[in-house]
């Protein structure tokens, strides 16, 4: 590949060569859009900009012009009003695509700026943590800094990917997706999908576009990437890597098995960026010029070329060392709690839950009512999925607390559990410890997960999935759980209200009928169709092999002819 400096992408080299498409973006067509968008930066003398943009050819336009007008650039994490809040006294202007702020497009009425080399210690770049450990904060960056890790990057993979187009699940506006999809295919010439791509199906359509491409995912992405998938085309992946969180396992198994290859994990932070890197291994390996020591409770300290120069980095990231200098994670000693003046290590009895064949994921948070205590939000396995159908809820809570009993005291043992189809991560692979606490803290859901609903020519049709957790589940029954036939009728009103204009009092049933058992996990189609004339719901429920579960008809009544009749 042809290698450009980060300092000299503004000088004319190469200008025809292609960036992305949809629509097609050139280097030269960058470089006269950023020197124009830095000279509307000046004529409007702004000195400090917030930069929210999706399409990750507009951010590399936004950026370099930010840098060659001399302006220090802030990404926020999102547009939120408390966001917006937080940086607004810090910020001379928003560029952005939200009604209200500036759009990219609107710098352009100003006569370009020269092309000129960028200053890498000079030209600033602030980034935003989410808050999911604590408050979010900014961390300052220079352009140095973001170089020498492009290059190392470069160094460690470039081989390998080749000309690969690099796809992305992770928003731009953060380290990991930053580096990968803009800045390293920019220096390095390949090409870059302009959109985030949050969902597996979108991101197989956009890599069966290039001959050779890599992902840059997450792992909640990555974890949801089922059968569905044309696996031998997407064969052709160059390099998975995957940012932001722990990748499960199995996902990382799954993966191998059908790519003939693992993903590449990389573990880092904004305040550090990246500290190292594994593939298929529990061992971390990292990257070339990181220096790893540990404080007195086994913290790593991270001195980097990624960092300013002279400063280390402490972490909570607690670790234990191998004698080749690769390291174990052993969890983030910011997450140990006091209960009754016993300090109780969070990531530890996660590990513990993960180690039992009926868990996928597991995290733990503190229950403050009269008197705290644990509970747990769990990922079930398929084996554990098969325990709470055939064996109740209340034998797999036991279970499981039995099961750590062998790793800590009675009073760490979760008094409350969640089961969920799958922990509610950002797009980052982020779960903040509040939003852990708040889940915990709130009753078992009575509601669907709605996956899709699509209009037929007489109705719709809804693909559901069952919650494992769902409160109607208690007593019915404690050994088997059923879904309520009642619940299913409950469910297919009001789905209908919230999708199909219907009137809003229930009147009365009519044919209902039960002919297969729905269970925790299974996944289903709900078919509504209504009747105007009679003002009658026709709903039908079909599980995932097409069986028939239950069907009826809603008779229903609006205000008016209630009153009517009275």
């Amino acid at each position: 590949m042809n290698w450009l400096n980060l300092e000299h992408l503004l000088l004319d080299e190469s200008p025809d060569r292609l960036l992305c498409q949809d629509p097609d973006l050139t280097l030269g067509q960058l470089r006269r859009q950023a020197l124009c968008a830095a000279a509307g930066l000046q004529a409007r003398g702004i000195r400090h900009l917030a930069i929210h943009l999706e399409d990750a050819g507009e951010l590399a336009i936004a950026l370099l012009a930010a840098w060659r007008a001399g302006v220090s650039v802030l990404l926020p994490a999102d547009l939120q009003a408390e966001t917006r809040e937080r940086w607004n006294p810090q910020v001379d202007l928003w560029l952005s695509e939200q009604p209200g702020d500036t759009r990219l497009g609107q710098l352009y009425d100003a006569e370009p700026l020269p092309a000129a080399r960028l200053d890498l210690d000079q030209c600033s770049l602030s980034l935003c943590t989410s808050g999911s450990s604590g408050e979010p904060k900014r961390i300052d960056k220079r352009l140095r800094q973001l170089d020498n890790e492009v290059r190392g990057l470069e160094q460690l993979w470039g081989a390998e990917l080749g000309n690969a187009c690099m796809i992305g699940s992770v928003a731009a506006q953060h380290i990991y997706g930053l580096l990968f999809r803009v800045l390293w295919p920019l220096c390095a010439g390949r090409q870059w999908v302009r959109r985030q791509l949050p969902f597996p199906e979108d991101l197989q359509r956009a890599s069966l576009d290039y001959p050779a491409f890599a992902w840059v995912a997450s792992p909640a992405l990555l974890k949801r990437m089922g059968d569905n998938l044309d696996w031998p085309a997407l064969s052709k992946v160059r390099r998975v890597f995957s940012s932001g969180g722990a990748l499960p396992a199995d996902a990382a198994l799954s993966l191998q098995q059908r790519l003939g290859q693992w993903p590449c994990e990389i573990f880092g932070s904004s305040e550090t960026g990246g500290i190292a890197w594994r593939q298929g291994e529990t061992l971390w390996q990292a990257f070339a010029g990181v220096q790893l020591t540990q404080d007195a409770e086994g913290a790593l300290q991270v001195c980097s070329p990624y960092l300013a120069p002279g400063h280390a980095e402490q972490t909570a990231d607690a670790a234990r060392f191998e004698a080749d200098g690769r390291f174990e994670l052993l969890g983030r000693l910011d997450r140990i709690v006091k209960l009754e003046e016993k300090r109780i290590s969070l990531p530890s009895l996660e590990q513990a839950l993960v180690n039992h064949a009926w868990i996928s994921e597991a995290r733990l948070g503190v229950v403050r009512e009269n008197r705290a205590y644990l509970g747990a939000l769990v990922v079930l396995s398929e084996s554990g999925l098969h325990a709470l159908r055939n064996l109740g809820r209340r034998a797999l809570t036991e279970t499981l607390r039995k099961h750590l009993s062998n790793h800590c005291e009675a009073l760490a043992l979760p008094r409350r559990w969640r089961l969920l189809r799958q922990l509610p991560l950002s797009d980052q692979g982020k779960l903040p410890q509040a939003l852990v606490e708040t889940l915990l803290a709130a009753p078992r859901g009575k509601a669907p997960e709605v996956l899709e609903h699509k209009v037929q020519d007489d109705g719709l049709q809804i693909e559901l999935q069952v919650p494992p957790d769902l409160a109607c589940f208690t007593g019915h029954f404690p050994r088997t759980p059923v879904l309520p036939g009642v619940t299913q009728v409950d469910w297919a009103l009001e789905l209908g209200q919230r999708l199909l204009e219907l009137p809003p009092r229930f009147a009365g049933m009519e044919v209902l009928k039960f002919q297969q058992l729905v269970r925790p996990g299974d996944r289903l189609t709900l078919t509504l169709r209504f009747d105007a004339a009679r003002s009658k719901l026709h709903f039908a429920y079909h599980n995932q092999h097409q069986a028939p579960c239950s069907s009826g008809r809603i008779v229903l009544q609006d205000s008016a002819t209630e009153t009517a009749h009275a």
